[in-house]
């Protein structure tokens, strides 16, 4: 009688065990691709969006003749509009097959912007390089509340860079450069992580590389590149 109880004993406790282990495994894949992304991703975007925005803003305090593309406020400001809709795209419910209108729009425009991004990105950043190259060789002089740099002082034809309302032409020789190798380094984490927003949903769109078609029984789901 006691080696039968504890035989029973035992095999409710092996059921109770792989019932422990089996349940929680279809949770934690549904919860680790829906938490993983796109709110991964969109953290990301927001917190580069926003530090591209705020370094950009500090260039403009050291002149405001400053153009719009040595400072690419606009960058971040963008990617900050693609992370918004990054959250709201986790915000609606998981469907695999996207049996939602609003989950199929929303997926075909956080890819477009994220393309859309990765090239603006791109193009803060080669303006960044640019501008870094060039104020790196500055030689300028203070007149009045001005600053005015040339590339060669020697030459009386150089085109001159003429700063407006800048008190320390320091700030014009090492500050801005370092502000502009900083913006090429944020742009350059924000076509990153751009590309693997738009890699990633077209992934999750597609499933595979290519377009194929189904061919033989359902049951088999043989696929055939075309």
């Amino acid at each position: 009688m006691g080696q039968g109880q504890k035989r029973s004993s035992d095999k409710k406790e092996g059921k109770k065990k792989k019932k422990g282990d089996e349940s929680p495994a279809p949770e934690d894949g549904h919860k680790c691709r829906v938490c993983c992304f796109p709110l991964l991703v969109a953290l990301l975007q927001l917190l580069l969006g926003v530090s591209v925005t705020v370094v950009a803003f500090l260039m403009l305090a050291i002149s405001p003749s400053l153009l719009a593309r040595e400072t690419p406020y606009w960058a971040g400001i963008i990617l900050c509009l693609v992370s918004t809709l990054g959250f709201v795209l986790y915000c609606i419910t998981y469907l695999p097959d996207e049996r939602t209108s609003g989950q199929f729009i929303g997926k075909i425009l956080y890819f477009v912007l994220c393309t859309i991004g990765l090239v603006i990105s791109v193009l803060a950043m080669s303006f960044a390089g640019h501008h870094y190259s060039q104020t790196s060789g500055f030689s300028c002089e203070q007149v009045g509340v001005d600053c005015v740099c040339k590339l060669d002082q020697n030459d009386p034809i150089a085109r001159t860079f003429p700063y407006e309302g800048v008190g320390d032409c320091e700030a014009i020789t090492g500050t801005l450069p370092l502000y502009f190798l900083l913006q090429i380094v944020l742009n350059l984490a924000q076509a990153l992580v751009c590309a693997v927003g738009a890699f990633i949903m077209w992934k999750h769109r597609y499933q595979v590389f290519f377009a194929g078609l189904q061919i033989g029984s359902p049951s088999s789901q043989q696929w055939q590149k075309v």
